[in-house]
């Protein structure tokens, strides 16, 4: 179809039956993308390396690139939120403000700044339409695909001089340990939004409009150390009493998928060892007198997702109970949790979903309103009160050692950005 009669198409879903819309005079050119540049820029932010709390150098070239696009130094800040975050955070979130051109809400673009720790060292290689790692590493596409979708997006703005509304992108820090950028921002320095846009996925005819919400939890086991050959009656096993809750757990269906009266989540057991992270107990002929678990729970309903926790902490306390010494005395635990993030479903008629649904379609792809069952920034920044829809940009298999990045989906998330901005 020829991009005119994409965009013609387009101007009409949005405008509607408004008698104020003159087809006469409606500018129909599709706003075009200097792929090769933007696919350039890709390479040069995967190839800088930038762990989740180790982002400063990446912030940097991100910085850097939008100075290069004609972003006014001014115009680009960092924000405290690393002075608030409870891990080590070189760098706070970076802001960028661009004023608009032509009357509109405001409108935020974001993205996160860090990758996996599997991403360290990463060299980024282009084969045909892939980008893949010359090593034995992660790649980084998440998210530097989203950081130079964002960056392609302000110089496409700039460059073509294209009419938009004022904007704010944000690049956060520390996505991928637990949201934590997104969650510890002032929601007052994106200078009040009204719809946000966040570029962290596959595909970008897709649009996430809802996602679980999860409670990270940790339990200490406190037993007792006894010669495991000569006393064993002495000691308390917190091996034990770990094995026996986890049982217990997985016998009344809280662990993995766990389905209840219609309610669906997830939970996992993510490490069992000591607190420094070694393995749990020293010697074989020791009884274990000290173990820590740390798992989490996840569901699109908020109140099951405290139920599942719920259940964890009563399956470890009951087993505490169980394991006694020769003084009849337990073992004792200690279970803390925290909710990392809150469930969201955004409606399908709500205003950003409405006009990301409006946005693909001008593209020339179909829409699919989806949600998903992993975390995302998002999730905080709807519960900051501006609705928030994810798109896709390329990334696949992340996390992994085999993830690559498909240049055709990147295009693509480029064009919806820049659409989305516009329209």
């Amino acid at each position: 179809m020829d991009e005119s009669c994409i965009f013609l198409a387009f101007a009409i879903l949005r405008k509607g039956n408004d008698s104020t819309f003159d087809l006469a005079t409606y500018n129909f050119s599709m706003p075009t993308l200097n792929t090769a540049v933007a696919v350039a820029r890709l390479m040069r932010f995967l190839a800088v390396e930038g762990v989740t709390g180790h982002e400063k150098n990446i912030a940097r070239e991100v910085q850097t690139a939008l100075r290069e696009a004609g972003v006014p130094a001014k115009n680009i800040r960092f924000d405290t939120a690393n002075e608030r975050i409870p891990l080590p955070t070189e760098t706070g979130n970076l802001i960028v403000d661009l004023p608009g051109t032509k009357p509109g809400p405001r409108l935020l673009f974001m993205t996160h700044l860090d990758t996996v720790p599997l991403c360290a060292g990463a060299v980024p290689v282009k084969k045909g339409n892939k980008i893949t790692p010359k090593g034995v590493t992660a790649l980084g596409g998440d998210n530097r695909t989203g950081c130079a979708v964002l960056v392609t997006l302000a110089a496409t703005l700039l460059e073509q001089k294209l009419p938009h509304p004022p904007l704010t992108l944000l690049f956060t820090v520390r996505e991928e340990s637990g949201l934590f950028g997104a969650r510890h921002l002032d929601p007052a320095d994106l200078q009040h939004p009204e719809m946000g846009f966040n570029v962290d996925g596959r595909c970008a005819a897709d649009i996430t409009i809802g996602a679980v919400g999860a409670d990270r939890w940790e339990v200490e086991i406190f037993g007792k150390a006894a010669h495991a050959g000569v006393y064993p009656d002495r000691g308390i096993s917190a091996t034990m009493i770990a094995a026996l809750a986890l049982a217990d757990v997985q016998q009344n269906g809280w662990f993995g998928k766990v389905i209840n009266d219609g309610r669906q989540g997830t939970s996992n057991i993510g490490s069992v060892g000591d607190a420094q992270g070694r393995s749990a107990g020293e010697a074989t002929n020791v009884v274990t007198d000290y173990v820590l678990i740390k798992g989490e729970s996840r569901s699109h309903d908020s109140k099951f997702v405290g139920e599942i926790t719920a259940a964890y902490r009563a399956a470890f306390q009951k087993a505490a109970t169980r394991i006694l010494d020769h003084e009849l005395k337990p073992g004792k635990v200690k279970f803390t949790t925290r909710r990392d993030y809150f469930p969201f479903r955004l409606k399908e008629t709500s205003p950003v979903v409405k006009h990301a649904v409006a946005a693909v379609k001008a593209l020339g792809r179909e829409p699919n309103c989806k949600t998903t069952n992993g975390g995302l920034d998002a999730n905080w920044i709807v519960k900051h009160g501006i609705p928030t829809i994810t798109i896709g940009a390329g990334q696949n298999e992340i996390h992994t050692v085999k993830e690559w990045v498909d240049l055709t989906e990147f295009e693509s998330g480029c064009h919806l950005a820049v659409l989305l901005a516009t329209i």
